[in-house]
């Protein structure tokens, strides 16, 4: 059973949605957001990445928490963005690249997160964790959304799109750079909310797509306010979520750049690593795409990666282990093992500085160009995990590594905030 209920949502009034919807706090640095809101006063970055508002001191400062507080505050008051006057959900669809994707916005259960009725799939790290903590008990929103997935037959997804007529006038409408468009229509008919909430209750889980540490950060206010002795029901005991169906969203692979190849020159690296994969030139490849297609038969009896090395692109297999668990099955893993562990001494895949990741929505171009440039000696692209494999692995309680998915569609900041207090 998961719970999912309506909420008065704080949202941006229709002419100002362009101007202070902004992209999640943790897709840029603190210079980028600085950049950004440089360009534009507005934008809701100056709530959620207040730090870069504040460069000359430290990043736990309370007093960077204490301007998110205020610059929401301030959206607040000068009527850029409103309260509505009545409960309701929220339809959030993204057109991007040729797909549509259609979410149903609500507030969520932090009791469903403890009882994992809403599950993970990923760790979450405690600095990243603590920052977003304080972050929601100074400003008292949840202002990022969490995506999660459900498990859909179609009847569901079938539901939330009826509720978008070709007649609908989207409540929030917001242009990307990279041509996307997000759109919020609100729903308040109180038949429609019924059916959502009795429709949800009957499914057994949810899953984290996006937002591990906005969603932990949530439980853990309200754990605080527990052990304070404080109230900790009503709206603190609930967290902001975008659900999707399961089968309509895409997964990207999370590309791994080395900073080098440790004690190995580049004959001696391909050497070892050719006691653990098959190594075949692969020729050039399609910079344009997200994912390069594997030419090994029967990929699906194989692990595949892809490796970009000394100017040339490498396709590397290995077979199968039916008898692997699930968690060990996955490519992600068994270069992990075999390695970045076994042959570069990678250990902590979190922490270690030889090891960067690239998000999957990026041209297979943009590895090439980090290693031709010098900033890295060798990229490795990895093939998309199935949605259904992340599924699994959070039913069994099982973690993934770190960086193992990029879910798409990323949703925007600002564009719906649940408060409490």
């Amino acid at each position: 059973m998961v719970r999912i209920c309506r909420f008065s949502g704080v949202r941006p009034e229709r002419s100002e949605a362009q101007a202070i919807a902004a992209v999640p706090y943790d897709v840029v640095t603190a210079d980028e957001a600085r950049a950004i809101i440089a360009k534009n006063s507005k934008s809701f970055l100056r709530v959620s990445r207040p730090d870069a508002e504040l460069p000359d001191i430290p990043a736990d400062d309370p007093r960077i928490y204490d301007r998110a507080r205020e610059n929401f505050a301030a959206l607040m008051n000068s009527g850029q963005m409103l309260r509505d006057s009545e409960p309701a959900m929220y339809v959030y669809r993204v057109r991007q690249d040729g797909d549509t994707f259609l979410g149903i916005g609500c507030c969520l259960d932090v009791d469903d997160y403890r009882n994992t009725s809403i599950r993970r799939h990923e760790l979450t790290r405690y600095d990243k964790e603590e920052d977003r903590t304080r972050h929601i008990e100074s400003t008292k929103t949840h202002n990022g959304p969490v995506v999660l997935l459900y498990r859909d037959a179609g009847e569901i997804f079938t539901f939330i799109k009826s509720l978008i007529t070709p007649e609908s006038v989207p409540d929030a409408e917001v242009k990307t750079p990279d041509g996307g468009v997000h759109q919020i229509f609100r729903i308040a008919d109180p038949a429609h909310l019924d059916r959502l909430e009795k429709t949800f209750a009957s499914i057994p889980a949810l899953y984290i797509a996006d937002g591990h540490h906005r969603a932990k950060s949530a439980v853990n206010v309200a754990d605080r306010r527990i052990v304070a002795g404080q109230p900790a029901d009503g709206e603190v005991s609930r967290f902001l979520g975008v659900m999707f169906a399961h089968n309509k969203v895409k997964i990207h692979g999370y590309s791994r750049l080395l900073v080098n190849l440790g004690n190995f020159t580049h004959d001696a690296f391909i050497e070892n690593l050719e006691k653990y994969f098959e190594v075949r030139p692969y020729g050039r490849v399609n910079g344009r795409e997200f994912n390069i297609r594997p030419k090994c038969p029967k990929p699906e009896n194989n692990h595949i990666v892809h490796m970009y090395l000394g100017g040339q692109w490498y396709e590397c297999t290995r077979l199968i282990d039916k008898k692997a668990k699930p968690l060990e099955a996955l490519d992600v893993a068994v270069l992990q093992t075999y390695v970045l562990e076994g042959l570069l001494g990678i250990t902590d895949p979190r922490g270690d500085a030889r090891l960067q990741y690239l998000g999957g929505a990026r041209p297979v171009a943009d590895l090439e160009k980090l290693v031709d440039m010098g900033q890295y000696q060798l990229a490795f692209a990895m093939q998309p995990v199935k949605v259904e494999t992340v599924l699994s692995i959070a039913d069994s309680g099982g973690v993934m590594p770190p960086k193992s998915t990029w879910f798409e569609p990323k949703l925007l900041s600002g564009l719906v905030v649940h408060t409490f207090d």
